[in-house]
């Protein structure tokens, strides 16, 4: 590292003096880098690589009513909780007839209904938005109010929202950029078999279908900062890899035993995944995808798999950053 320069000397005339006094506190913050010691920080120690991480359905199976955060801010060296840099994920358990308040400072909400049924409500000074959502559903809302989660049956959500990207850049969410949306379980389950029996899918790298909102065009994705993939990976299905530079929250939907996914950093020269770490598929569970990380999903059960990752890749679609890449 080079130093900041020497302060000035305290032997000059009274009104440099009284100039170098008052800049002193902001030279003391002044730094310089080799750059070639600093263009990567991401390293252990200074900026933390993304770990890998699996959370199983044992998190959120029974117990009271709660937010249940899948918390990686001290790996990452962040504000908690944090599930990435830009994103945090969590469960939410609702007893029947309870309610949990989802409070977040965040632009963008995501929420799947893994199991049970009941309402949000969201009460803000304009205007009020009511949706009665049940196993399935996803339903994403912008900045306002905060949400009001009350189950009717026993239920289980997973939530992502993007407050720790607010928190970093040091702002509040100040008006909404998208109506809150709702995309219920039977036109997702429909649409996707649709696309499954397609003639040519049997073949295709994946059979997803991307979640996009009619108030975000340019970039197809379910908010302004997330985007949402409602995928099924069917059975005797090996995907060839591929990569991105958005963070990947994995949502496993159901599953059976024999579902995994294959990731690593590298390929070798026939395209499959070099050292690879394999990642076992949970029904209910969820695991994180690296930016960066080639992955590919195995499914070895003898029955369809389905999951559904969130990504930061909305933000990173606007940047012109995602640089999706297929093996």
């Amino acid at each position: 590292m080079t130093q900041t320069p020497d302060r000035p000397s305290t032997d000059l005339g009274l009104n440099v003096q009284g100039e170098a006094a008052q800049q002193t506190p902001v030279a003391d913050k002044a730094q310089l880098f080799d750059y070639r010691q600093a263009a990567n920080p991401i390293r252990s120690g200074l900026t933390e690589p993304i770990p890998y991480r699996c959370w199983g359905a044992d998190l959120h199976s029974s117990g009271p009513s709660g937010i249940l955060p899948l918390d990686l801010s001290s790996e990452l060296g962040t504000s908690g909780p944090a599930t990435s840099p830009g994103l945090a994920a969590h469960f939410i358990r609702i007893e029947a007839g309870e309610g949990v308040r989802a409070a977040a400072s965040a632009t963008s909400s995501l929420f799947f209904v893994l199991s049970g049924e009941g309402v949000c409500r969201v009460r803000e000074t304009d205007q009020d938005t009511t949706i009665h959502w049940g196993e399935g559903d996803l339903f994403v809302l912008p900045c306002g109010g905060t949400p009001l989660l009350e189950a009717t049956s026993t239920s289980v959500l997973y939530w992502v929202h993007d407050a720790p990207l607010l928190h970093y850049l040091g702002v509040l969410p100040s008006e909404p950029r998208f109506d809150a949306t709702h995309y219920r379980a039977a036109w997702l389950r429909s649409e996707l078999l649709k696309l499954a029996e397609q003639p040519g899918s049997a073949s295709s790298n994946r059979i997803s279908l991307l979640l996009a909102n009619r108030d975000l065009p340019s970039t197809r994705t379910v908010t302004h900062v997330l985007w949402a993939m409602y995928g099924i990976v069917p059975p005797g299905a090996t995907q060839a890899p591929h990569r991105h530079q958005s963070v990947a929250l994995d949502l496993i939907i159901d599953c059976q035993p024999g579902v995994y996914t294959l990731v690593g950093s590298e390929l070798n020269t026939d395209g499959s995944i070099r050292n690879p770490k394999r990642i076992d598929w949970e029904a209910g569970g969820a695991f994180i995808t690296p930016p960066g990380h080639w992955h590919s999903h195995v499914n070895e059960s003898g029955e369809p798999a389905y999951l559904l990752p969130i990504q930061d890749a909305g933000l990173q679609t606007h940047l012109r950053s995602l640089d999706i890449r297929f093996a």
